[in-house]
C-alpha cells in the first residue's frame, strides 16, 4: 500500500474490548505467535497489566494499526516500566505509526510519575525516543541473559541525570519467562 503523504497519526491508550484488534496487530507484524501470546499473558497478569500504558495508533479512518505497551518490571526492587512489544500492521510499516504509539505510552507513562523505562530492542531505533545503554546508568540484564549492550537501553522519563535512576538487575513480569 503506498501512501502519497505520511498520515498524520494519533495516538491513544487501548479501549476496552480492542485485545482482539490489538492481537491481530501483533499476529500480523511478527512471524509467530510469541508476541500476541505474551501480550495476553500480560493482560493476565494484574500486577504487570497497566491499562493506561498499552498504547495504539489509529489510522485517518479510526482504525488502530500499531501497538505499544508498556508493563510493570522492577530494577532491583524499584517499579519500572519495560516497553515491549511494539507492533505495527505490515501496510502500516514504516511510515511513523510505531513512534507515534511509543511517544504515547511514554508521555503517558511520564504524566503518571513514572521514571523508569526499559527497552531490548534496535539500537539505531529507540535512541530516538531518549533511550540510551541501560549499563550506563548501571542497569543489568536479568540474570543469565546475555544481551548486547548496545541493544538493552534505558530512559529517564524525567529527563534525570544517570544517578537518578535505581541501579540494579531487571525482574520483569512472569509472562516474559526471563
Amino acid at each position: 500500500m503506498s501512501h502519497m503523504s505520511t498520515p498524520t497519526w494519533s495516538a491513544r491508550p487501548e479501549h476496552p474490548g480492542e485485545a482482539g484488534t490489538v492481537r491481530r496487530i501483533l499476529l500480523d507484524a511478527f512471524d509467530t505467535a510469541d508476541e500476541a501470546d505474551l501480550v495476553d499473558a500480560l493482560r493476565a497478569d494484574p500486577e504487570a497489566w497497566l491499562p493506561p500504558f498499552s498504547y495504539v495508533t489509529v489510522s485517518p479512518d479510526g482504525e488502530p494499526v500499531a501497538q505499544a505497551l508498556l508493563t510493570r518490571c522492577h530494577v532491583g526492587d524499584t517499579p519500572a516500566l519495560a516497553l515491549a512489544p511494539c507492533a505495527v500492521l505490515g501496510a502500516w510499516q514504516r511510515q511513523g505509526a510505531g513512534g507515534a504509539a511509543i511517544r504515547g505510552a511514554l508521555a503517558a507513562a511520564r504524566a503518571a510519575g513514572e521514571r523508569t523505562v526499559v527497552v531490548l530492542g534496535h539500537p539505531d531505533y529507540y535512541p530516538r525516543f531518549g533511550f540510551s545503554s541501560a549499563a550506563g546508568f548501571g542497569i543489568v540484564p536479568p540474570a543469565g541473559q546475555e544481551w548486547p549492550d548496545e541493544a538493552f537501553l534505558a530512559l529517564a522519563l524525567d529527563g534525570g541525570a544517570r544517578g537518578a535512576l535505581p541501579r540494579g538487575e531487571v525482574r520483569y513480569a512472569a509472562a516474559f519467562g526471563l
